[in-house]
């Protein structure tokens, strides 16, 4: 399967892990290079000692030189904003250890774009509106990901969400008049041969997939968290600030959360504001049952797409079925 990802980063699979942040470490990204695809380190918050570890982990486990410049990572941007070190931390790293690829969402990518490009490193962009792509291009985004608001974990809240089957191809179309040469990959509902075909067919490059690749064996997620995302479909999920409340996450506007829709988010996704203005009860029931590993109040971070997910094997078997399901139905 021959498109422009494949050819830049030299992959066998269109396809790139979503670096969700926590579960997206070093043996995930490792296992989805070594299956031909671009491995992205979560480094989410930009904790500088967990993506010190996970990405090394990373390079560590790709174990050859091909396979390594596969290996790259993803920051929340507000974040980096606060505390860039980690990104620092990557960037100075010798020629052979630096990121192929860096992954930028959720805030301006500008001010990161220069520091970025002088280290050789590609830039990739998230972007959930129009509105948002031709900052990216400043910026110098060699490849945007279109997010669709199905997208498990963080995206654009429900006003201001755009529907990954109709934003890919408007994308797509702009690119090609304004800025050709800019890859594409959409993100939201990717979990199968099918839907990655769809991606190709709507005019991306590829795909960026998160909640597939959650539940692998390789992922960080927690057990119970992934047996709950078997038993669930896809319309066992919501978007919602409930949460990062939880979590004591400061999210800025407009952006929330999708996960599973359970017992503790059900009781609050009606009084959101009741719950920011006293959280105290809600977060110390959250606390506890992620302790006891309880999944009726602990969040399984997934996105619609889990409607697709039935089982947890390696990362490679699931890439490996993506792209043989994707060749056959698309030409």
């Amino acid at each position: 399967m021959k498109t422009r990802l494949t050819t830049l980063f030299d992959l066998s699979v269109p396809v790139a892990l979503a670096p969700m942040a926590l579960a997206c470490g070093g043996a995930l990204a490792a296992a989805c290079a070594r299956a031909g695809a671009l491995g992205l380190v979560g480094g989410g918050y930009g904790d500088l000692a967990w993506t010190q570890r996970e990405y090394t982990l990373a390079l560590q486990a790709a174990e050859t030189a091909p396979t390594r410049s596969r290996i790259g990572c993803g920051f929340i941007t507000w974040k980096l904003d606060e505390d860039a070190s980690a990104l620092d931390w990557l960037l100075d790293r010798p020629a052979g250890d630096k990121p192929r690829a860096l992954m930028l969402s959720f805030g301006d990518p500008r001010p990161y774009g220069a520091r970025i490009a002088a280290a050789g490193t590609t830039l990739v962009c998230q972007v959930q509106r129009m509105e948002q792509v031709p900052q990216a291009i400043e910026a110098g985004a060699r490849v945007i990901v279109a997010q669709g608001a199905e997208a498990g974990g963080h995206g654009m809240n429900s006003l201001n969400g755009r529907a990954t089957m109709t934003f890919v191809p408007e994308l797509a179309d702009w690119l090609a008049a304004h800025a050709p040469d800019t890859l594409l990959l959409a993100a939201g509902g990717i979990a199968d041969g099918r839907t990655l075909a769809a991606a190709l067919v709507l005019g991306a490059d590829g795909a960026l997939v998160g909640s597939r690749l959650w539940a692998t064996r390789e992922s960080l997620a927690a057990q119970g968290a992934k047996d709950q995302a078997l038993r669930t479909n896809g319309d066992g999920t919501a978007r919602s600030a409930v949460f990062d409340i939880l979590r004591r996450k400061n999210w800025p506007a407009p952006y929330d959360f999708r996960a599973i829709r359970n017992d503790l988010h059900r009781q609050w996704e009606d009084r959101v504001e009741a719950l920011r203005a006293d959280p105290a009860a809600a977060r110390a029931r959250y606390d506890e049952a992620v302790k006891a590993g309880d999944f009726s109040a602990a969040h399984a971070t997934v996105g619609e797409a889990v409607g697709l997910i039935n089982d947890c094997p390696s990362a490679e078997d699931v890439l490996r079925r993506m792209a043989r399901d994707a060749a056959a139905l698309w030409r």
